[in-house]
């Protein structure tokens, strides 16, 4: 049986072609991207030692195979602070099946007065489980019927995978999805996400359970918005983490090229409310 660790490792070998790295093509190969012996030369681990890792037969590398793996795939930042947490998860550090407490709701007071400084822009709080804390109302103006605040609690990931509006309104529905399932493996905590897993698998089905074991971080493009009356709508996201809060983090969607700027003051003239926070 794998394990999180050993399946990203072998996810990233599978997507690196050979002549990345100026190794040889050596021809037709029954699976894709770079031989486990290519890599295991380049981390100077052995063949053996690595093959335990991918299938999960060792579940915690020392800190120094950990990093010359990194160094070997040439990891990014995020997938490198990403390889550390499933260090973490597969040696046992974080686990529990007992529903755990919710993540906190509340958003500390300098955020709200962060966000309402930042009014009229597009801007809003959450989570890494999708959940929407607080916002602008550049923001409720944009999302504007499209379903995602007709809940009390409304939850970007749940809304994505379960209301078919999404589909629509997401012009790159794949893309977003990607993101919001990925975004689980930085829950407030490993317990918080498996649990949130748990409760929507059945009601998302396969679109969200198949993307729960991709590994990869998806590429960063631009936000398209297939708005009801504005049309499309493209954006540019800067997410800004908050520290000492549970795992919350502000995002700003700023437009992405002049028509989205025009339509966005178009929307600006309609009626609409301040600053909100859902508690």
């Amino acid at each position: 049986m794998g394990t999180p660790l050993g399946d990203f490792v072998r996810a990233k070998r599978d997507s690196i072609q050979p002549e990345s790295f100026g190794l040889p093509d050596r021809g037709r190969r029954r699976s894709p991207g770079l031989r486990r012996s290519d890599l295991a030369a380049r981390a100077r681990i052995s063949v053996e030692y690595l093959t335990r890792i991918e299938q999960g037969r060792d579940r915690n590398p020392s800190p120094a195979v950990v990093n010359a793996l990194a160094d070997a795939l040439s990891l990014d930042a995020a997938e490198r602070d990403h390889l550390r947490y499933l260090v973490k998860m597969t040696n046992g550090a974080c686990g529990g099946r007992r529903r755990p407490e919710p993540p906190s709701r509340e958003v500390r007071p300098t955020v709200l007065e962060t966000v309402r400084l930042l009014e009229p822009a597009v801007a809003y709080v959450t989570n890494r489980l999708g959940d929407v804390l607080a916002h602008t109302s550049g923001f409720e103006l944009v999302m504007r019927g499209s379903g995602l605040l007709e809940t009390r609690e409304p939850n970007l990931t749940r809304y994505v995978f379960t209301d078919p509006r999404a589909r629509t309104f997401f012009a790159d529905w794949e893309q977003v999805a990607d993101e919001q399932a990925f975004d689980l493996w930085f829950g407030p905590s490993t317990e918080t996400s498996e649990w949130f897993k748990a409760a929507l698998a059945p009601l998302a089905g396969q679109e969200f359970t198949g993307r729960l074991d991709r590994h990869l971080p998806p590429s960063q493009v631009p936000l398209r918005l297939d708005h009801p009356t504005a049309h499309e709508l493209r954006w540019q996201r800067e997410r800004l983490e908050l520290p000492r809060t549970d795992a919350q983090a502000l995002v700003v969607l700023l437009p992405a090229d002049e028509t989205t700027a025009r339509a966005v003051e178009r929307l600006r003239r309609q009626p609409g409310g301040g600053l909100r926070a859902i508690g």
